[in-house]
């Protein structure tokens, strides 16, 4: 069954801070042959704390598609050198995601997200290390992110270092493209970064900064582009802290990801991945699960022992 959520403020608040719905639907029971591979990983985590390595399988419960996922299709996302380097695949690509932005910004918390607050509020993670630019973790109470690719609720200035709201932009967007939403209608496939697939984007306004005119780029790591240093820093030291990696909705296809796994794997910590499909990381973890992210979650924070403690020690789990 799965957790009570315990009474807090306003619904999940979304992408931006403005959503009121309420928190997506608890994901399903496991069944038999996932609970017993799920009793596995308990074992093998009992007593040690965790980082915690999160990607898009995570945020499918909440409406947002996968990239990689088994059910995904394929992709081409714009790399950070096309962005700033071709001003019609800029544009081709500010078009898009104001489409697809006003679909993803309704997205919630969803029973993973939450059972993810479960598991720290119990002190069993040393930090949530997402490549998610979604915000759910943040917008369900988690409270040490590390969001390694950046933030989709704002919007850079590469010239002159100005923070906008993503929100504030789209009001900007639809002033200088009025009508243009309702224009392009909303049959389209929308990928985890809110880039619509919409193949006509020639006449669409993309918005300067109101500052000093320069170059507006969302707040988040394009591919070809490099982790903020300090971010890599924090992440290594969640690793580095605790006593196991655990791995979840992620393929590891980047290295931005698989780093992390390799790096608990040398220092000989346990690593637990637990994903749809197969991942970079299969070789090197100790347990591979696959399942269902949020189910997979909601059983380990109702069945892990406190820190330090073994299974043992903690007796009988709930169902």
């Amino acid at each position: 069954m799965p957790l009570a959520r315990k009474p807090s403020g306003p619904a999940g608040t979304g992408l931006t801070g403005f959503v009121t719905r309420d928190p997506a639907d608890a994901s399903t029971d496991p069944t038999d042959a996932e609970r017993a591979q799920l009793d596995a990983a308990v074992e093998l985590l009992a007593g040690r704390r965790m980082a915690l390595l999160t990607g898009a399988g995570l945020s499918t419960d909440s409406g947002i598609p996968d990239y990689r996922g088994p059910d995904a299709p394929p992709r081409n996302p714009m790399t950070y050198q096309q962005f700033v380097g071709d001003p019609v695949m800029r544009q081709r690509y500010w078009a898009r995601n104001h489409v697809g932005w006003h679909h993803l910004r309704h997205a919630v918390p969803n029973a993973g997200h939450e059972a993810v607050v479960h598991l720290e509020e119990r002190g069993l993670l040393t930090g949530v290390i997402t490549q998610n630019v979604d915000r759910l973790h943040s917008d369900a109470g988690s409270i040490r992110v590390i969001d390694l690719h950046g933030r989709y609720d704002r919007v850079l200035c590469l010239s002159c270092g100005s923070v906008y709201t993503r929100e504030g932009i789209a009001r900007l967007l639809e002033k200088l493209n009025p009508g243009y939403l309702e224009q392009v209608g909303a049959e389209w496939d929308t990928a985890p970064d809110a880039d619509a697939e919409i193949a006509d984007t020639e006449g669409f306004t993309v918005a300067d900064c109101p500052v000093c005119d320069g170059m507006l780029k969302p707040d988040f790591v394009y591919f070809g582009e490099n982790v903020p240093k300090e971010r890599v820093r924090l992440a290594y030291a969640a690793v580095d802290d605790a006593g196991a990696l655990l791995v979840a909705g992620s393929s590891l296809t980047v290295m931005s990801g698989l780093r992390f796994v390799r790096h608990a794997a040398k220092e000989g910590k346990p690593v637990v991945i637990i994903n749809r499909g197969q991942t970079r990381g299969d070789d090197l973890a100790d347990l591979k699960i696959d399942m269902g992210v949020g189910t997979a979650l909601q059983y380990l924070a109702r069945s892990l022992p406190e820190p330090g403690r073994t299974q043992h020690d903690a007796g009988a789990q709930p169902d």
